[in-house]
């Protein structure tokens, strides 16, 4: 809503300072204030043809036509110095009532045809080789630009059109873990499409170009809070598929713990203390309480494979997922831990490994071997003589487990999880104390709502509730190597408003994530939607 009230705002003081501008133009005052008659009269200004506004319907497009309708317009008023340019790029009502109070400022015909006449007779003296009659006409043209601002009006035009298309159009992303693996690996650089999904508007707009949400080298936010726009999403170009990898924002990462190695929630500190013994950084952060709180769309990315849709029911049952009763799709490069015993006599060659993609990841169990592996990789060791290969069983050890409620998730492990329902916008369920952990931060936070609960007695926003209607859609995100991921069965559902968008392909990837342990070409422009 504050977007649309911006939006409507803005407009409304556009006009009103298109009506102070055009009788400098010799146009009626009140065509300013006239919806569709004002842009029209200001294309003929600029010597635009009268069709050129419709192109201001155009989502993404938009932007760049009123940026540069609002820099032809300062320019056919002989306002050319770049803090002219700037402001009417930066907020144009306020630029142009300036220049409607401006008594020298004075208007000297479209600039855009004037502009388009001397870029036309600078490439014809330049093809005809005339350096002095070239010279002559820069140096009585007011297009003439110095060197400093060549470079500062290149480099501010780089900055905002990389920032443009990495906020509305395609992303870049590099796994930093290797929880997707081995669909994904650790190093793999990813293009992400945020139009598939539905390009997202900007919430956060006080930033840093091209920083997501860390300045890197310091302990500082790449951002401030306040002002901000509320969630809006354009019309998707296709729906989000099961078993489809997806960005999404970490939901539970607005409250964390940062350190060197990696983020920490809050709640997931308090719930397992044993954290802060492995993390001496960790734990001095959480003896100061200096942890960040980050807005929706600054929590870090993560990439996992989408398991669950909307109206789904998940279950795990021996690794294997179920999805509404039926076994699930397993992806082709599932990993999960194995324990590999060998007898004293048998070699394990780290050539043959390596040529089986084994050992980037591994384990010692007890002076044994455990390797993540896929099924295929699992077949080649078991094929060894004196290996013994055996899946690693997972503790039963339901307090790390979302919904973190010991009376639902006593006997459950990241191996037999469940049933969980996946929350659908517009459906209703009914609502108990028994049931309100799998819901209590949807209803609490994803969805804005003030939740009490005394004995038996549910309230939302001060009344009684015993039925919740959800407000969107979530789904359920399961890394890929199945025993070495942190995901939904940790911290729940995934919502609809957290979505960043769909990989599509590997552009780059280097070993371990550094450069110097080689490139991997055969992963290069290989798709990022594996199955």
């Amino acid at each position: 809503m504050s977007v649309l009230i911006f939006l409507l705002v803005s407009y409304v003081l556009l006009s009103i300072a298109l009506y102070m501008l055009f009788p400098k133009a010799d146009l009626p005052a009140i065509d300013g204030v006239i919806p569709g008659k004002n842009f029209i009269q200001w294309a003929k200004i600029i010597g635009r043809p009268s069709w050129w506004p419709l192109l201001l319907l155009v989502p993404i497009v938009n932007i760049f036509i009123f940026a540069g309708m609002a820099v032809d317009l300062v320019r056919s008023f002989g306002q050319y110095k770049l803090k002219h340019s700037a402001g009417a790029v930066f907020y144009a009502p306020a630029a142009l009532a300036l220049l409607a109070k401006n008594d020298s400022a004075k208007y000297i015909g479209p600039n855009y045809l004037t502009e388009k006449a001397y870029l036309d007779e600078v490439k014809a003296l330049t093809k005809a080789g005339d350096k002095n009659k070239l010279a002559r006409l820069n140096q009585k043209s007011p297009y003439k630009k110095s060197a400093g601002r060549e470079w500062i009006e290149s480099i501010f035009f780089a900055v905002f059109a990389a920032a443009f298309i990495r906020m509305f159009l395609i992303e870049a992303f590099v796994i930093p873990t290797p929880s997707m693996e081995g669909s994904l690996m650790v190093g793999d650089f990813l293009f992400v499409s945020k139009v598939s999904y539905g390009i997202r508007t900007p919430m956060t707009i006080a930033m840093i170009p091209l920083l997501h949400n860390r300045i890197p080298k310091t302990d500082s936010e790449s951002y401030l809070k306040k002002p901000s726009l509320d969630y809006y999403r354009l019309p998707a170009l296709e729906e989000i598929g099961r078993n489809k990898p997806i960005v999404f924002n970490w939901p539970v990462g607005d409250s964390v713990y940062i350190t060197s190695n990696r983020s920490y929630t809050v709640g997931q500190v308090s719930r397992e203390p044993a954290y802060t013994s492995k993390d001496k950084e960790l734990r001095s952060k959480v003896r100061k309480k200096d942890f960040v709180v980050r807005p929706l769309d600054k929590k870090d990315h993560y990439i996992k494979r989408c398991v669950a849709v909307p109206g789904d029911k998940l279950e795990i049952k021996n690794r294997q997922i179920y999805i509404n009763g039926e076994p699930g799709v397993n992806p082709s490069q599932m990993q999960f831990l194995n324990k590999v015993e060998k007898q004293p006599q048998v070699q394990l060659q780290g050539d043959k490994l390596k040529e089986w993609g084994i050992g980037d990841t591994q384990s010692d169990f007890a002076g044994n071997y455990g390797f993540y592996i896929t099924e295929d990789q699992r077949e080649k060791l078991k094929s060894i003589d004196g290996l013994k290969v055996s899946y690693h069983q997972s503790p039963i050890d339901g307090s790390k487990l979302f919904p973190h409620d010991a009376k639902i998730t006593k006997g459950w492990s990241v191996d037999n999880y469940g049933p969980v329902w996946i929350p659908k916008a517009g459906e209703t369920i009914d609502l108990t104390v028994e049931n309100l952990p799998f819901y209590r931060r949807i209803i609490d936070v994803y969805e804005d709502n003030e939740l009490l609960v005394k004995g038996n007695q549910i309230s939302i926003n001060g009344q009684p509730a015993n039925t919740y209607t959800f407000k969107q859609d979530y789904y359920w995100a399961m890394g890929d190597n199945r025993h070495n991921s942190e995901d939904s069965r940790m911290w729940g559902y995934v919502p609809h408003d957290h979505i960043v968008g769909k990989p599509l392909f590997i552009w780059f990837s280097t070993r371990n994530a550094r450069l110097f342990d080689g490139i991997r070409f055969n992963r290069l422009f290989k798709s990022a939607n594996v199955d």
